[in-house]
């Protein structure tokens, strides 16, 4: 793994050059122009919100799938819609299951690079759930709230451990729109895993209530990412945009070109 400062100052360096340089600093991204954003359980595209428009300012084509959380195949079937529609290298992100979305779908030859926001990342036909076992488990799992085989988080889990380095008001209009999940998600299996053939990328909480941060951090080393650690709550994402930007820049710049699980 990278020395974890110094890949901080260069992805912030990255952020910055890209970020206040306008359409034209598209030209210095490299290969992949398309950034396509995959959200988690709990949540909806709009979680990209603040992202988004930092990416678009660097020049990139960015898309945001809105997972209908019906069915692990429905999601990845809504992610290869949208990576269909991209005119070539394309960044695949993910936050949260989201990453065992991007680990199915990343395959796609379109895809030049994977960046995981506190993500999961499976190997293929892991048993996530009996891997997040050997790990301290995370809070928020006590706030799941279960009907007709759909979950949620209910509101003092959302905004205390989902959403807990967010302002209050902010967390309980996120909840409010909170994706509801198939109970079937969290028994699903990739068939493949994108990150052991695809350069990639993986952002730590370290103040994850949601995902332990340890499993991150093995998951990340595991699949030899380029890895940097936020002091962020599970959305990362939403309290610290710039250095989820910066990582997805990074991603960019250099995906086309890195192999993958190099570090």
């Amino acid at each position: 793994m990278l020395n974890r400062r110094l890949f901080s100052a260069s992805i912030a360096a990255a952020a910055a050059t890209s970020l206040f340089s306008g359409v034209s600093g598209a030209q210095t991204l490299g290969a992949a122009r398309n950034v396509v954003l995959v959200h988690g359980a709990y949540a909806d595209g709009s979680s990209w919100g603040k992202v988004i428009p930092l990416l678009q300012r660097a020049g990139l084509k960015v898309t945001a799938v809105q997972n209908p959380l019906t069915s692990f195949a429905d999601d990845v079937a809504a992610t290869r819609r949208i990576l269909a529609l991209q005119d070539g290298p394309t960044v695949l992100v993910a936050h949260s299951y989201g990453g065992m979305v991007i680990s199915e779908t990343g395959t796609d030859p379109k895809v030049s690079a994977l960046v995981y926001i506190a993500a999961r990342a499976p190997d293929a036909g892991e048993d996530y759930s009996a891997l997040a076992a050997k790990f301290p488990t995370p809070p928020a799992s006590a706030g799941l709230v279960w009907a007709d085989d759909f979950g949620q988080l209910n509101e003092a889990a959302f905004v205390r451990d989902f959403a807990g380095d967010l302002p209050p008001s902010e967390a309980r209009a996120l909840c409010a729109v909170q994706g509801r999940v198939a109970r079937s998600l969290f028994s699903s299996r990739t068939t493949a895993a994108a990150w052991r053939s695809k350069p990639s990328w993986y952002a730590v909480s370290t103040q994850d209530r949601t995902i332990s941060t340890e499993l991150e951090r093995f998951m990340a080393r595991r699949m030899k990412a380029r890895t940097i650690e936020i002091a962020a709550s599970h959305v990362s994402l939403l309290s610290h945009p710039d250095e989820v930007a910066g990582l997805i820049l990074s991603a960019a710049a250099a995906g086309a070109a890195a192999g993958p699980g190099s570090a």
